[in-house]
């Protein structure tokens, strides 16, 4: 059952290595890191929230808006086949009602805070920017050629945007859903800016992401979603 449809659009991702210790306490029972050529990354993501529909309805003031992620990459093995998805430290959003329906339903750790963007297009480049305020505004900045390019097999870039199952972990709970979309057209990113309080935003265990140079800046075009509904898988 489609819990959820919408589109992600102009998906602003900044990724890290880290060390992989960092994250066992907020690794849902049931699955294991995923790791790209040995290194473990956790991913900064803005993007837009376009055309939304809960369980086929339009909620209106509620169809377009701006999030803006913190996640990590798992895998959980089901029948002898890898089903390899993420899992939120904190996703920011600009409504309460969104983050009341995502806490109540699918368990997940959303805050509501002011939001903005900015997009921009001029002379074959692409602006784009995400911000959110709790006591200061935090941002994220790409600039990027206006041209989409093909996702590359067995890529950085599909690592980070081909997994498609979001899992929860509440207590000794886990909470699976899926995400349905197709592959991913990019663009080439020409210059980023970052303007964030990592330890602020997201608590002491990543502060030292405010002293660490990312492993890559990319923009992805998206596409159009769909959220099934959740289940409980232990």
């Amino acid at each position: 059952m489609n819990f959820l449809k919408a589109e992600w659009r102009k998906l602003a991702i900044i990724n890290y290595e880290i060390d992989p210790d960092i994250l066992l306490q907020y690794l849902p029972e049931g699955t294991e890191l995923d790791f790209y050529h040995g290194k473990c990354y956790v991913s900064l993501v803005g993007f837009m929230f376009l055309n939304t529909k809960l369980l086929g309805l339009p909620i209106p003031f509620h169809r377009n808006f701006e999030e803006v992620n913190l996640r990590f990459y798992v895998k959980k093995n089901e029948n002898n086949t890898w089903k390899r998805g993420v899992v939120f430290i904190k996703e920011i959003v600009p409504k309460p009602a969104l983050s009341f329906v995502a806490n109540s339903i699918y368990k997940e750790n959303y805050q509501t805070m002011p939001m903005k963007n900015l997009m921009h297009e001029k002379d074959n480049e692409l602006l784009i920017k995400y911000s959110w305020k709790d006591k200061n505004w935090h941002s994220i900045e790409i600039t990027a050629e206006n041209k989409m390019l093909p996702m590359e097999a067995d890529s950085e870039f599909e690592f980070i945007t081909e997994h498609y199952f979001g899992f929860t972990k509440r207590e000794h709970t886990t909470s699976e859903y899926e995400v349905v979309h197709p592959k991913w057209n990019y663009y080439l990113v020409k210059d980023h800016q970052l303007e964030i309080d990592f330890g602020r935003v997201y608590g002491k265990d990543f502060g030292f992401l405010n002293h660490q140079k990312p492993n890559s800046v990319m923009l992805a075009e998206g596409s159009e979603i769909e959220v099934k509904t959740k289940k409980n898988i232990l």
